[in-house]
């Protein structure tokens, strides 16, 4: 493990200001331990808490299964019945988790950037508490953007002339921004499908918005992104919406499978919503990557939090 290129970091928040040799570092990390590659031996115990604001199964279930395996004690934190309801901020939630002996936190938040009062202390503040991003509002998702990375890179071996195209409810999807900033970072050429409405021209920067069925013989990778009605209140198009429509219109069926490359793959963060982005039957199909993207999720969660032990130097870890 000493020859390896490891990353420390403090916290992990977002992809934004991570450099593409620490990307690549992640990935082998992640692949190392996949592998069943030895996890580094705790000399003093580590905390931590899952502090899950939003509702989840992937993302929640999967850090528990990283930090097990990775040897941490895993603290329960239930948001249902916590002082938040009396009114207590998040910050003074941190507090708390702080003084109790909490080293690390993992958050989901439907607050975009709610990480920002918690990391970027002002000078009276002295909370010392290492933070895992589990997904901000429609901000960031960076841990399922770096499985993301993961599951492209195991099955192509490099991201530079990928063609990628996430399709969907982009403009509410934390996964599409943080993927399509990191793709675009690695090399790969990001394109874009789905309705018009849910898109946003602040995307131009990264990629074109295009027909779908234009896009499909052409790509690598074909993302697709769950509708997310929970995030469409006071949207006039959610009155609209037809999911049968919605399939026949930006979906994946049988006739757009056949249609994609051969060696091209499916990917969607989950939940599904079967039958309106991807045929319920397609997916565990050959080309889907929805079962291998959860399963890489907790490899790379484990390297994203041995990152932050060491960045923090917690548990023996230099």
């Amino acid at each position: 493990m000493k020859n390896l290129n490891l990353v420390a970091l403090p916290h992990f928040v977002s992809v934004e200001n991570l450099r593409n040799d620490e990307v690549e570092a992640l990935i082998k990390r992640a692949e190392y331990f996949k592998k069943g590659g030895a996890v580094a031996r705790l000399t003093s115990p580590v905390y931590v808490t899952n502090m899950f604001f939003e509702d989840s199964s992937r993302t929640h279930t999967s850090f528990e299964m990283a930090e097990r395996k990775l040897g941490l004690t895993v603290i329960p934190f239930d948001p249902a019945h916590s002082s938040v309801n009396k009114g207590e901020t998040l910050y003074d939630t941190s507090l708390v988790m702080n003084a109790l002996g909490i080293d690390l936190e993992v958050i989901r938040h439907s607050q975009n950037e709610y990480y920002e009062d918690l990391i970027n202390l002002k000078q009276h503040q002295k909370l010392n508490i290492g933070v895992i991003n589990a997904g901000d509002g429609s901000g960031q998702h960076p841990s399922q953007c770096m499985l993301d990375m993961m599951t492209i890179h195991e099955h192509f071996g490099h991201f530079k002339g990928l063609k990628v195209a996430i399709v969907g409810d982009i403009t509410n999807s934390r996964v599409a921004k943080s993927d399509m900033e990191l793709l675009t970072k690695l090399g790969a050429e990001v394109y874009f499908s789905g309705p018009e409405c849910w898109y946003s021209e602040e995307f131009d920067q990264y990629g074109k918005h295009e027909e779908l069925d234009k896009l499909i013989p052409k790509m690598d990778v074909m993302m697709l992104l769950r509708v997310q009605h929970e995030r469409h209140s006071g949207d006039p198009n959610e009155k609209k919406f037809d999911a049968h429509r919605y399939h026949e219109k930006y979906g994946i069926n049988h006739k757009r499978y056949e249609a994609m490359k051969k060696d091209a793959i499916i990917m969607h963060p989950g939940p599904i919503n079967h039958d309106v982005e991807l045929s319920g039957d397609l997916v565990e199909s050959d080309k889907c990557m929805f079962v291998r993207q959860m399963e890489n999720g907790v490899f790379m969660r484990m390297a994203m939090l041995e990152a932050v032990l060491r960045g923090r130097k917690l548990g023996g870890l230099e």
